[in-house]
């Protein structure tokens, strides 16, 4: 049975139509009923379906008849964005093969090349797929050729294809069986599984999704077949197994080369780290599979419910997204301002809005973000060191003796006519260019740059400066020191420290500027004056000020001099005096992911 299993991956940039390819899929292996079937089937969350990304990976089995031998395909849905592509190396690590999807009008962009050395490295089997060939501006024979040029294919491994009218995507499904290898592993060695991405069921504790590499799962020897995981040391005996298509389907067994479920009955899902590997409890010096890193946060927001009442809603809100979402880290913390909340790691800042959409959808709160920080290492003068994520834990800078930020590699990808707006724009984000490689007509742009200034709107200018034609992709490097300043906002006289941040010294004032200006547009007006003060190391470098909402107090007089209006005037004043005095500013969202916008 093993020599008829292909376990695949489908990989692309971000739009490129790996979706529907894979809805493609899954009607002419007819898993899915056609009554059922809809448009980004795979995509289960209202989210996904809304906003046409994909965020999580969802495994489905298919069956496919080919020359008169029944095949079973594995396919490890895969997300599209940069900020999941941790996503897409869970996928990878349980498959023999990937079909490269690339767009016949956009052509190889960052995450294709990005993905692409990814599959490389794995040593998977690659299959080039060229999609959307039916478009008006589609060019199919221009992708092929740089294809060929640009990653090493030939020309007859190009499968050209339109997901969207479902043109030659059963060819995909050939090549796949006659490209990809059949899976490694021996059932006669003790059990190894893969574990790719787990979640918590109220009934079945902990699902794991695994790929069997060795040995079987039998639930007829469940009681004397206890399992472990290698490396929590988690010890278990499973409820239930099966494969999804896509819905789950249970079974007996789940043997060598098999993609599927585990349900363990264990209720603490810290025992369960992805890229950990399942064995026999009983089973000796046992070798465990070489999984990948952990995602590792490295944007970090401050989540806080507008009402104060809703904090243990929220707390339980994060902790059970946690249960489904891998990558999610937070601690507790607080602000006077904003009362009591929780600094959460993401992978990026799409990865954080996605969360935050969720927890207002999902469990109907209402909350405030602050805008996004990194995390910076301190070294203070008597040479100890400090981690911190923003501004408010940053010492005075006099016992302070060097700041060291986050720095990031990123490659952009761009038609070679926007070559000197990408060099200005990345020149003002303080990157260094460290290499570049032409491919025909586009180039490859590879920078170092502060991971800070990437979160930082990077992406939206780079589509603005390169009218949407360039695309970028990201890894992390290490970390650098910098000459750091102490960037604090105050309003009505009062330190919101949710708004403060650590900018470079030479970026500072013209930074407090842009960022006062913008606040000013923001935040409404109030029935008082409100003054916004940004400052620079405890010296006020930049205010602005709201006027405040004018009442016409004096419309209910029909006559009488001037004495009876000034009267009402001064009366006014005095109450708009002692308002400013003790009324609380309501900040609005806008306010906080201003901070992004200012430059």
């Amino acid at each position: 049975m093993k020599d008829n299993i292909r376990n695949f991956s489908i990989i692309a940039h971000i739009d490129h139509g790996k979706t529907t390819l894979t809805d493609r899929l899954l009607e002419i292996t007819k898993t899915v009923d056609p009554r059922l079937m809809h448009e980004r089937f795979l995509d289960s969350h209202p989210i996904s379906q809304e906003r046409g990304v994909t965020i999580k990976l969802a495994p489905v089995r298919m069956n496919y008849n080919y020359k008169g031998v029944d095949y079973i395909l594995n396919l490890i849905d895969t997300p599209g964005h940069i900020d999941f592509s941790y996503e897409v190396s869970r996928s990878l690590a349980g498959c023999e093969g990937a079909v490269l999807l690339v767009d016949a009008t956009q052509g190889i962009q960052a995450q294709t090349l990005a993905n692409f050395r990814l599959a490389k490295n794995l040593d998977l089997t690659i299959i080039p797929v060229v999609n959307k060939v039916d478009l008006s501006n589609a060019q199919p024979e221009k992708v092929a050729q740089e294809l060929i040029d640009s990653l090493g294919f030939s020309a007859d491994e190009i499968i050209f294809v339109s997901a969207k009218t479902g043109e030659n995507v059963a060819e995909v499904c050939q090549k796949v069986i006659e490209r990809v290898s059949s899976p490694l592993g021996e059932e006669e060695k003790p059990l190894r599984a893969l574990v790719f991405d787990s979640f918590y069921h109220l009934h079945k504790g902990v699902v794991v999704y695994l790929r069997v590499v060795d040995g079987e799962i039998d639930l007829k020897l469940k009681k004397e077949q206890k399992l472990r995981f290698l490396g929590s040391g988690g010890i278990f005996q499973p409820l239930e197994v099966g494969y999804l298509a896509p819905q789950p389907r249970q079974q007996i067994k789940l043997k060598n080369g098999e993609v599927g479920y585990l349900a363990t009955g264990l209720k603490d899902i810290s025992l369960c780290q992805v890229g950990d590997t399942i064995t026999l409890d009983k089973a000796k010096n046992v070798e465990p599979l070489p999984g990948y890193r952990e995602p590792q946060p490295v944007v970090f927001f401050d989540f806080y419910p507008v009402e104060n009442k809703d904090f243990p809603l929220l707390a339980d809100a994060l902790e059970q997204l946690k249960l489904n979402d891998f990558a999610l880290n937070y601690n507790s913390t607080g602000s006077p301002a904003l009362g009591k909340g929780f600094r959460v790691g993401f992978l990026g800042v799409f990865h954080g809005l996605i969360t935050q959409e969720r927890l207002e959808r999902d469990f109907n709160l209402d909350i405030v973000i602050t805008s996004p920080s990194v995390e910076y290492k301190i070294t203070l003068q008597d040479n100890s060191e400090k981690i911190i994520y923003n501004a408010s834990q940053l010492p005075d800078m006099a016992q302070v003796k060097e700041v060291k930020e986050p720095w990031v590699k990123i490659s952009i990808f761009t038609p070679i006519g926007y070559l000197g707006n990408i060099f200005e724009l990345c020149q003002q984000k303080r990157a260094h260019l460290q290499n570049q490689v032409y491919y025909g007509e586009y180039v490859n742009l590879e920078f170092a740059m502060p991971l800070i200034e990437l979160i930082e709107g990077f992406y939206d200018e780079l589509k603005s400066v390169s009218s949407g034609f360039a695309s970028l992709d990201y890894e992390m490097m290490d970390f650098k020191a910098f000459k750091a300043t102490k960037l604090e906002v105050f309003i009505n006289k009062q330190n919101i420290e949710a708004l403060s941040m650590i900018v470079a010294t030479n970026k500072g004032e013209l930074r407090a500027k842009s960022l006062a200006k913008k606040l000013k547009e923001v935040i409404p007006s109030q029935q008082f004056e409100v003054p916004i003060q940004v400052a620079l190391n405890n010296r006020i470098v930049a205010r602005e000020t709201i006027k405040a909402l004018r009442k016409d107090v004096t419309a209910k007089l029909y006559g009488g001099d001037q004495t009876r209006k000034d009267k009402l005037l001064k009366k006014q004043k005095k109450g708009k005096k002692r308002l400013k005095q003790i009324g609380r500013i309501a900040i609005p969202q806008e306010a906080f992911m201003a901070v992004l916008e200012a430059k």
